[in-house]
């Protein structure tokens, strides 16, 4: 029974469709060292609605811009080629990621303002330990539950059997595992290798609830992990999750976080959230 099921969640995962082409695209340019601004530039400008919420977010107050940006060029200019795709890919990820998640009890809205939070809270991560290397780190924590997407069906029709699991002390995930053969970090992970991301940010999402099984272990796992947590201890996006979950200790001790930056964080997080899911919903 519990390969059937597998199967039927594999099958699913693999008829999710793409993301739309100009964040493929995106992407790979980024990986380009030799990619120009006029080459971004052309990819947006056949996408009017895309280029006018990247402009509207380049404008918020959440990226403090000390002038108004009034061309795709002048963002990119000013912003950046990465922080421009992780506004692209934003952008492009809500409409499949805002809605209701009735296997997780995430009503509309609640799933994607989850999403957001852990981004905001990976970035305030980031800022705080001057962490090197982790350019990636909103989209990695953007994307990390997109497995839900796949396994909330499969969920809302367990949900007694993956309930019982709970009770006996075992975590969300772990009992998802034990009952349907899988769990949404693993789904999560194989959606984003199908969508051809880069393999650190596969491995975040693939370990964010259990950073100290992953191989090797990484910053950028570590602090979607901790971001992740930290959303669901403020009560963003709990469903029925709950607020079983607690950071790794070994995760917070290999990035040298003190409780000071973790409070500090949370306060910003909760201070940002709300507006940066509305700014990300634009149409």
């Amino acid at each position: 029974m519990k390969d059937l099921k597998l199967n039927d969640i594999l099958s699913k995962s693999d008829s999710l469709p793409s993301i739309p082409g100009a964040a493929v695209k995106l992407l790979s340019l980024l990986d380009d060292p030799e990619s120009s601004v006029n080459e971004i530039e052309e990819i947006l400008k056949y996408d009017p609605g895309l280029t006018a919420n990247v402009l509207k977010l380049s404008n918020s107050a959440y990226f403090g811009l000390p002038q108004k940006i009034g061309s795709v060029k002048q963002a990119i200019l000013v912003m950046g080629t990465k922080r421009l795709t992780q506004l692209v890919m934003a952008s492009c990820v809500h409409a499949l990621m805002d809605r209701p998640v009735n296997g997780y009890e995430l009503s509309k809205g609640e799933f994607w303002r989850h999403s957001v939070a852990v981004s905001v809270s990976a970035e305030l991560l980031v800022k705080e330990l001057k962490t090197p290397g982790v350019d990636v780190i909103f989209t990695a924590a953007l994307l990390h539950d997109v497995g839900k997407i796949i396994m909330d069906d499969f969920v809302d029709q367990e949900y007694k059997l993956i309930e019982d699991e709970v009770q006996k002390g075992v975590s969300f995930e772990m009992a998802e595992q034990k009952v349907l053969g899988t769990n949404h970090a693993e789904i999560g992970a194989k959606i984003l290798q199908k969508w051809s991301f880069p393999d650190d940010i596969v491995r975040a999402v693939q370990h964010h609830h259990l950073p100290d099984a992953a191989d090797p272990k990484s910053s950028l796992t570590d602090i979607v992990h901790i971001a992740n947590v930290l959303c669901l201890m403020l009560g963003i996006g709990i469903g029925r999750e709950g607020l079983q979950y607690q950071p790794s200790k070994f995760a917070i001790d290999r990035l040298g976080l003190s409780q000071n930056q973790l409070e500090m964080v949370a306060s910003q997080t909760l201070q940002w959230v709300d507006e940066l899911a509305d700014l990300f919903g634009c149409h």
